[in-house]
């Protein structure tokens, strides 16, 4: 392994935080889009939620970094970013890149979490509210985050897609009952559906990364599958969108909810064809990307129109 200069600026850092994946952290909007018209501008609301996404930045990234840090020292990272993979950019991984080293990022992983956690706390104490079950969701969302790659290593046990989607719906769960006690069958809903976002990105990098996940004994779906079982399980989990999004009208959400999120079942479908029958998965996998992003916006402009 190459040593790597102590001093280095902030741009390694940002690139290692993936700042520019700012996925999980649209559940804020729809949390605020979510809630009763007042209590959109009340303070004690607005102090909670924006803790709250303070909070999530921090622990998100450092649950990125410890993935990295274990990505290369296992040596997946080295095989899926190799030179000969133009498509991947090889700055996303300073490990690999070699713009920081194994001990700047135990550093900054640890400082990250820290931070998380007392500001999570923070938004725990100036919540309006406090069941039990949002303290307990919170607690929960934080310790396994950063179990993810790192300590009990989830997704090296077979849990990697199920956390991708669990963290969706803990960020958009957790502050929602933060600031209002309770939680409602159209906020659930959307919070599935939020979920699965990130994970119909997931599936797809698994799918690219099937080599790689092999080598080092990672359990995904898809290298534990031949290309159909994948192909089913990556179809089964677009219908199960699909499904939710038609069941919200008997969730609480207005009838026309399925009709607003038309683009987001046609684009899925889309999704699908091209990653499995016209075989470009990379592809797929950025389109994954932006649908879940304007899924956030088609539901966030329902809420502000459905919830007077």
């Amino acid at each position: 392994m190459t040593a790597v200069a102590e001093k280095t600026g902030l741009g390694p850092y940002a690139r290692l935080a993936k700042l520019d994946m700012f996925d999980y952290y649209l559940g804020l909007p729809l949390v605020w889009a979510l809630l009763a018209p007042p209590m959109r501008t009340d303070g004690s609301v607005v102090t909670t939620l924006l803790l709250f996404g303070a909070g999530e930045v921090l622990v998100i990234v450092a649950m990125v970094a410890l993935d990295d840090l274990t990505g290369y020292r296992d040596g997946s990272d080295l095989h899926n970013y190799r030179p000969d993979a133009p498509a991947r950019r090889l700055a996303r991984k300073p490990l690999v890149a070699g713009t920081l080293s194994e001990r700047q990022v135990v550093r900054f992983s640890g400082l990250t979490a820290i931070a998380g956690a007392v500001v999570w706390t923070a938004a725990l104490v100036t919540a309006p509210h406090s069941p039990l079950w949002t303290v307990l969701l919170v607690v929960v969302t934080y310790f396994f985050s950063l179990q993810y790659s790192w300590g009990l290593k989830l997704s090296y046990r077979g849990f990697q897609e199920f956390f991708l989607a669990a963290l969706g719906w803990a960020v958009v769960l957790a502050p929602y009952g933060l600031v209002t006690g309770d939680v409602t069958g159209f906020v659930m809903a959307q919070a599935v559906v939020f979920g699965l976002g990130p994970l119909l990105v997931g599936v797809y990098s698994n799918t690219n990364d099937i080599e790689g996940d092999r080598g080092v004994g990672r359990p995904t779906v898809a290298a534990l599958t031949g290309p159909r079982g994948n192909m089913l399980f990556v179809a089964a989990l677009s219908v199960f969108e699909t499904a939710v999004i038609a069941a919200a009208p008997w969730l609480g959400g207005p009838w026309w909810f399925p009709l607003a999120l038309l683009p987001t079942i046609a684009l899925r479908a889309w999704q699908l064809w091209l990653g499995f029958e016209a075989g470009d998965i990379l592809r797929a996998r950025k389109l994954g990307m932006w649908l879940h992003r304007l899924t956030v916006v088609l539901f966030v402009g329902v809420d502000l129109m459905a919830i007077r």
